[in-house]
């Protein structure tokens, strides 16, 4: 059975490299631009992992986020958070509402890469 992420971002540059990334590493990425269905889209096909954007057009990461938390479908669902302000607060507020892991932008290809498959690793150990 293959890998799946699910990169829900909207900055094409990022899709991109983040797609690139994974996509040599052996992981299926799918893409998703838009945070008012980014929940419809994890249930519809749900990924090992998500890498979810702060800022994403309709609705916030962050909202996003405390929806998959509140649904027992997704509630366990390894989640990256991503985003462009790397303020404290905005760490805290990811860390409190479930995220796994927390990544500010820019970010090196490596890093990315390390926490997908850390993230991944408990569903493969099992």
């Amino acid at each position: 059975m293959g890998k799946r992420v699910l990169l829900i971002e909207d900055e094409p540059n990022i899709i991109e490299a983040i797609s690139f990334i994974l996509s040599r590493d052996g992981w299926t990425v799918h893409t998703h631009a838009n945070g008012e269905t980014a929940n419809d889209r994890v249930r519809a096909t749900p990924p090992d992992v998500v890498i979810l954007d702060v800022m994403l057009p309709g609705k916030s990461g962050f909202d996003i986020l405390r929806d998959l938390r509140a649904d027992a479908a997704t509630v366990q669902l390894p989640v990256l958070m991503l985003t462009a302000r790397g303020q404290t607060r905005d760490r805290d507020e990811a860390m409190r509402l479930g995220a796994n892991r927390f990544m500010t932008k820019p970010f090196s290809n490596a890093e990315v890469l390390e926490a997908v498959r850390a993230l991944a690793r408990p569903m493969t150990e099992t």
